[in-house]
């Protein structure tokens, strides 16, 4: 097959969807297909690059403005005179059998399907984000864009949608009803192999950590990820474990949880990490005595990969959050409620208190990534579908 892949986020552009469509195009290429790229430009990468068997074309593109309700993100547009035309030029050349797009609001995702539209090309279209804001005066803002920006273009070229996880299926049937011609069921894939085998001697002596229980929280900070329950919860944990350390590795663009730490007493206990390279990220989850990755309700990949790290993990979400694959609260991972900072207090401290248990429960997990969540096993599934859709 010849798949175009699409995303305004793509490496060295960071994040969970530039890091999946990334894997997924290269797996795409390694099974034998040839495999096109478009993405917006970033960060100096070059406008035009082959590597790892794929063609990567960065149209020039401009930043969002970081305001409040672009929850500070770096979000990138490639949205000026000529992309159509551009877009037209690079996608004629290929000349697909499929499209396979990252990102429902995104505009590169607009001109390709309505490029894909007007060729008679089938379009798979994977969701990686609820466009939601848990700010109530954003919420109605929120709602707005999805019907006024994001489902009309879809609903012109209506492509199958990739569906991750419960959540993300509850969203698209409320928020994009009639607009996509099918779903399927893929969960978010993950290369385990490249978590292991770090040294948490070098992150303990770059931060001066001692021997102390180390609270790793990988992942920027957006609200939906704010980190504020997690902050709530160290009192009670610093009561029972003084010497405890929360890291949080990634970008802040929301501060709220630097705030409440304020109020309630506990900066002292906060390690912010900022960003770092990938490859550090093997060296924290080694380090890590639990991992907390905070996404709103659900689990996202720095999540799954902590799990394939063999770390315990304690995170909000639900039991059937994977529809088909089942999360047992302290068998393979421990659940709290959504915003309860007791319970999330409560099950650092059991993970803490007894390391044994904790590393039972943490194996499980890492056997469940093993068995579901391979990018192996995802590939397989994406394969399946677009050769579907091109065969169609």
């Amino acid at each position: 097959m010849r798949i175009a892949v699409v995303n305004n986020f793509f490496p060295p552009r960071t994040g969970g969807s530039a890091h999946l469509s990334e894997s997924l195009a290269k797996g795409y290429a390694a099974r034998g297909h040839d495999v096109l790229v478009i993405a917006a430009a970033y960060g100096g990468a070059p406008a035009v690059e082959e590597r790892d068997g794929i063609r990567i074309v960065r149209l020039p593109s401009w930043q969002l403005p970081q305001t409040r309700l672009a929850v500070s993100f770096d979000i990138l547009f490639a949205t000026r005179p000529g992309i159509w035309r551009r877009v037209k030029k690079v996608l004629g050349e290929f000349r697909p059998d499929v499209v396979h797009q990252h990102g429902q609001f995104f505009d590169l995702t607009w001109a390709t399907g309505l490029w894909a539209r007007k060729k008679k090309v089938p379009t798979l279209l994977s969701v990686h984000t609820r466009l939601e804001n848990p700010q109530a005066s954003y919420h109605g803002v929120f709602r707005a864009l999805d019907a006024m920006m994001v489902r009309p273009p879809m609903k012109l070229h209506k492509p199958r949608l990739v569906v991750m996880d419960v959540l993300m299926d509850e969203y698209i049937k409320a928020r994009y009803k009639k607009a996509y011609a099918g779903l399927d069921y893929i969960p978010v894939g993950v290369e385990p192999d490249w978590t292991l085998g770090g040294d948490p001697a070098l992150v303990r002596e770059r931060h001066g950590l001692g021997d102390a229980p180390l609270i790793l929280s990988i992942g920027h900070v957006i609200p939906l990820r704010d980190r504020v329950t997690l902050v709530e919860s160290l009192p009670k944990v610093l009561a029972e474990f003084p010497d405890a350390k929360l890291l949080v590795v990634g970008r802040t663009y929301f501060d709220a949880y630097q705030k409440r730490a304020q109020q309630l007493g506990v900066t002292h206990a906060i390690v912010e990490v900022g960003v770092v390279p990938k490859s550090d990220i093997p060296h924290y989850l080694a380090a890590a005595s639990v991992e907390s990755h905070e996404q709103g309700f659900g689990l996202g990949t720095a999540t799954l990969e902590a799990m394939a790290a063999g770390v315990p993990v304690v995170a909000p979400a639900r039991a059937d959050n994977f529809p088909g694959i089942d999360l047992v609260d302290g068998g393979n991972i421990w659940l709290t409620p959504l915003g309860d900072s007791d319970a999330m207090a409560d099950n650092i401290i059991a993970v803490l208190r007894d390391p044994a248990h904790a590393k039972e429960v943490a194996l499980a997990g890492q056997a469940l990534i093993r068995e579901h969540f391979t990018m192996d096993r995802v590939l397989d599934k994406h394969l399946e579908v677009l050769g579907r859709l091109a065969g169609e």
